[in-house]
């Protein structure tokens, strides 16, 4: 098990840094382990590098798709990591921190430089929310909550995963169209159909796109032809929120380093897309946007 690694709390072994929302596990103990020493209580931390939900082979299952949730598989083996000690309890909880960058747009002189140096600090923000399984010993309760500095009023028992999002992939791993829904295929106006070149189309007429209705892929197609026009001399545009692999933005860099002058405006606050903002205003500048 080279990927978990137990942390048994003792002076010497103080409490883990638990990221925002991971899967952690407080495990309840009696006795000494290998080396002699007691501690009745460890952390263990799911990997991220797992998936929460396993699918198990076709000869391990009884049917055509078996999954397995990573939790139920520490849970099971957990007894392993804590050789030589008895294992009294184990309890899978989630710890949701404050996400907010603490950034004063008008004190700080270089808003980029501001938010980069709060970014690494996002996953370890002060406690707001502590999910439990509810068969969760009221002592180990206690204690999360103390750590944490939470009360009663923060404190959210759950009944089987805490984290029910892993499953939104599940659907994926299963071939059975008859319970899917058909794929949603974005339309494209008529007067898009007729022409491939986006300008002739729009000297016809003005074009309305209604997204995600509508594709966005003239929009694109719009930047890329933009990108190499010997007559497009300047492109302006607004970004709020977009990929770290984004056509759109490549696009923007093509066109500059082709000498138009691109001037795009870009929300560095935009919601947990700071970083990915951050990176795509760095490239624009380095090629003369």
């Amino acid at each position: 098990m080279p990927v978990i690694t137990p942390i048994g709390l003792d002076p010497s072994h103080p409490f883990p840094r638990v990221l925002n929302k991971s899967l952690n596990f407080a495990v309840e103990l009696e006795g000494r382990d290998a080396f002699g020493r007691s501690s009745d209580a460890a952390i263990v931390q799911a990997p991220r590098v797992l998936p929460r939900v396993i699918q198990l082979p076709r000869e391990l299952g009884d049917s055509e798709y078996c999954f397995v949730f990573l939790s139920s598989i520490l849970h099971e083996f957990v007894h392993e990591l804590f050789a030589g000690m008895k294992v009294l309890g184990c309890y899978q909880f989630r710890v949701t921190r404050n996400s907010n960058l603490f950034v004063d747009e008008e004190a700080v002189k270089n808003l980029r430089t501001k938010i980069q140096g709060e970014l690494p600090q996002r996953h370890f923000g002060d406690a707001v929310r502590l999910e439990v399984a509810n068969n969760c010993s009221e002592a180990m309760t206690e204690f999360l909550l103390g750590h944490f500095n939470l009360t009663e009023r923060d404190l959210y028992r759950v009944a089987g995963p805490v984290n029910l999002v892993c499953l939104m992939q599940v659907p994926d791993w299963v071939m059975r169209d008859n319970l899917k829904f058909k794929p949603f295929k974005p339309g494209t106006p008529k007067a898009l159909q007729k022409s491939s070149n986006l300008f002739e189309a729009i000297r016809g007429g003005d074009i309305l796109l209604h997204h995600p209705y509508q594709s966005f892929n003239p929009i694109i197609e719009l930047l890329e032809q933009s990108a190499t026009d010997p007559q497009v001399v300047a492109i302006k545009m607004t970004v709020y929120r977009t990929g770290t692999d984004s056509v759109l933005m490549q696009s923007l860099l093509r066109a500059a380093q082709n000498g138009k002058e691109v001037t795009v405006v870009v929300e560095l606050m935009a919601r947990f897309d700071e970083g990915a903002n951050i990176g795509w205003a760095t490239k624009l500048e380095e090629v003369g946007a």
